[in-house]
């Protein structure tokens, strides 16, 4: 049985690095997401019925198998009807489910060995659980962290939460972090007869650090933050397969952590940003979007309507789409398609330029375009683009707002001064179209809009996009 069972631990390990491996391209990612859901499914499986302790297989079969039928039924319904707008969320949800988990599993295992800690505290032999105890203590700290991190995530980009901040809040964190290291090497070294009650302090300890560790990061990081985030509960699921000594649960996790460090890096190399900047640095404050605009934008709002936006569009060469979160709020990425498809019929070239942090979380934008069958090799990243608005007839900016704006290049007072931006304002004509002048989600004003060369197609994108596709048609 062990055999079959390491054999079942392998193919799902090999699943799992298979599937990470097509979540790389937009065109194989649904087959990745499968592949590797098959591993997990096999991983599961093969634990309840082949795993063995002692000559026993797992007790509790009724609870195991309900609390897989009820997660699974939760979590089919909830990604059945999360609209694509609140997708963020949602992953930062499930995410803090995962450092949950991991959580309980140190909270357990703890209860688990704590007779045998209090014998061993008094012969002051602790060699033998050190290694052990160590292991639940990072996945308890972590756990936590990721769990309540992700809740408060899950709160701001939903729109229940805002940011909060507060004098010496930076000093209170570190303070709660050294704390949060004293406490785990007192636990780990059995230091105090109160090690119990010093485990559940660092318990509470470490879900307050979650808190403030999130709470007062802008809006416009938080794509950033799910990242970090994820690395931490992949770290977390990896401390649990070094307790139970399970190696796919620790592959699992240990890709999960990987991918999501690498993940973050690319995010902050997005933003020009150091990580460090974005956790103390507050950037993005404001996510609300009606932050007042800068004393220093100069100029006037020239406003286009959607007849005259058509004739530019239709009897231009070439046209890039810049997507954004306005687009996926209203919904209009079915619109959208349409639109580059009769766009085409006329002989006009079609791109779209995906930023990587638009939107509200990393491909927000690709996943959004992909459930409307926007050919992937349409979809061109930054670096590639960015050449072509030379060259380009009109581009159409979509609710995008703080990832073209040019004061990332010309503003050294701007927040995102030194962000690199999609360079549209190098087109021959920008039409931009949002639903008023609010600021972005990084809660500034956008000088690409009072630029000569940029028209303001004013309304909600899904009612103006059809009504430019209806234009058209007319021509």
């Amino acid at each position: 049985m062990n055999h079959i069972l390491e054999l079942s631990y392998l193919i799902a390990s090999i699943t799992f690095i298979l599937g990470l491996k097509l979540l790389g391209n937009p065109a194989t990612a649904r087959k990745g997401n499968l592949i590797a859901a098959f591993g997990m499914t096999l991983a599961i499986f093969a634990t309840i019925f082949l795993y063995t302790k002692n000559g026993e297989h797992l007790h509790n079969l009724g609870f195991i198998f309900g609390g897989i039928a009820v997660g699974t039924v939760v979590g089919w319904i909830a990604a059945k009807r999360v609209q694509m707008t609140a997708m963020p969320e949602m992953v930062s949800l499930f995410n803090g489910m995962g450092g949950a988990c991991a959580m309980l599993i140190s909270l357990i295992e703890f209860q688990h060995i704590s007779h045998e800690m209090s014998a061993i505290a008094l012969d002051g032999n602790i060699g033998k659980l050190t290694g052990t105890l160590v292991t639940i203590l990072a996945g308890l700290v972590i756990g936590s962290v990721s769990f309540a991190g992700s809740i408060v995530a899950w709160g701001k980009l939903s729109g229940r939460v805002k940011d909060f901040s507060f004098p010496f809040q930076q000093y209170i964190s570190i303070a709660m972090l050294a704390v949060i290291v004293y406490l785990s090497y007192d636990v780990a070294g059995l230091k105090s007869e109160e090690f119990i009650a010093e485990f559940y302090l660092l318990l509470v300890i470490s879900l307050v650090y979650g808190v403030f560790f999130v709470m007062p990061i802008g809006g416009a990081d938080m794509p950033v933050v799910i990242s970090l985030l994820n690395s931490f509960t992949g770290v977390a699921a990896a401390c649990g397969g070094f307790l139970y000594d399970n190696k796919v649960m620790l592959i699992g996790g240990v890709l999960v952590g990987s991918a999501g460090t690498i993940l973050t890096i690319v995010m902050c190399n997005a933003m020009n940003r150091s990580l460090l900047n974005v956790i103390i640095g507050n950037f993005g404050g404001g996510s609300s979007g009606n932050a007042p605009a800068s004393s220093g934008v100069q100029g006037t709002i020239k406003e286009v309507k959607a007849s005259d936006a058509a004739i530019l569009m239709r009897y231009a060469k070439k046209v890039i789409i810049v997507p954004g979160y306005g687009l996926a709020v209203a919904q209009a990425q079915h619109v959208v398609h349409e639109l580059e498809e009769l766009l085409e019929k006329e002989g006009v070239e079609v791109k779209y330029a995906i930023h990587p942090v638009a939107g509200r979380m990393p491909g927000h934008m690709n996943v959004l375009l992909a459930e409307s069958n926007v050919s992937y090799d349409k979809l061109v990243e930054m670096e590639e683009i960015n050449p072509e608005f030379t060259t380009t007839d009109v581009v159409l900016v979509v609710g995008a707002n703080d990832v073209v704006n040019p004061a990332a290049k010309t503003d050294p007072s701007s927040p995102i001064y030194g962000m690199p931006i999609l360079e549209v304002e190098n087109a021959s004509n920008v039409i931009v179209n949002k639903r008023s002048m609010k600021a972005g989600y990084a809660g500034i004003e956008n000088e690409l809009f009072y630029r000569p060369k940029t028209s303001m197609l004013f309304g909600d994108a899904k009612k103006a996009l059809t009504e430019l596709v209806n234009e058209i048609k007319s021509l």
